[in-house]
């Protein structure tokens, strides 16, 4: 029974665990998304969470706790330089973990896990659908309201000045 057993330990012993979680975080810093099992995707997620929090601010001191964590001078440089930048006004929730189906060989649930600001086609899609379609709905009112005001206001001085020519003929 696993009582009060908050850790999934993926059927490894620590030290494999923690290598093998460092090296999917560099992976992930890297490559923006990876493709893994569910249960390693969860345990992903609890992992480089608190090291995303912790490269919002730019110190020696969080450089080197997250340097702790991943081992990896170059995902380290570009999580505090790229990622940070990206995820600074975001509270929380910097990952997304999308299901994918079984995998052929073993039928293991399979996961892609993103960082969720670098995912274009989310983010760009919703935004400017949104904001076009509120552009166009306000635009197109406010070119027939003045348009229909402004046409009989221009009609009628053109019908009098007909009507004028044709009294003073």
């Amino acid at each position: 029974m696993r009582h009060g057993k908050k850790i999934n330990h993926l059927s490894r012993q620590r030290g494999h665990r923690k290598s093998m979680l460092a090296n999917m975080a560099c992976s992930l810093i890297e490559h923006k998304r990876i493709n893994t099992t569910v249960a390693k995707a969860k345990a992903l997620k609890q992992f480089i969470e608190p090291l995303v929090t912790k490269s919002k601010e730019d110190t020696t001191h969080n450089r080197r706790i997250v340097f702790a964590y991943l081992r990896n001078k170059y995902a380290v440089t570009e999580l505090f330089r790229e990622v940070a930048a990206k995820v600074g006004d975001r509270p929380g929730g910097y990952t997304r973990i999308i299901k994918l189906g079984n995998r052929l060989g073993d039928n293991a649930d399979m996961a892609m896990i993103e960082l969720v600001d670098f995912n274009e086609l989310y983010n760009v899609t919703k935004k400017e659908a949104k904001k076009s379609t509120r552009r166009s709905r306000s635009a197109k009112k406010a070119e027939t309201a003045p348009a229909a005001e402004a046409a009989p206001a221009k009609e009628a001085p053109a019908a009098e000045t007909e009507e004028n020519k044709e009294a003073t003929e």
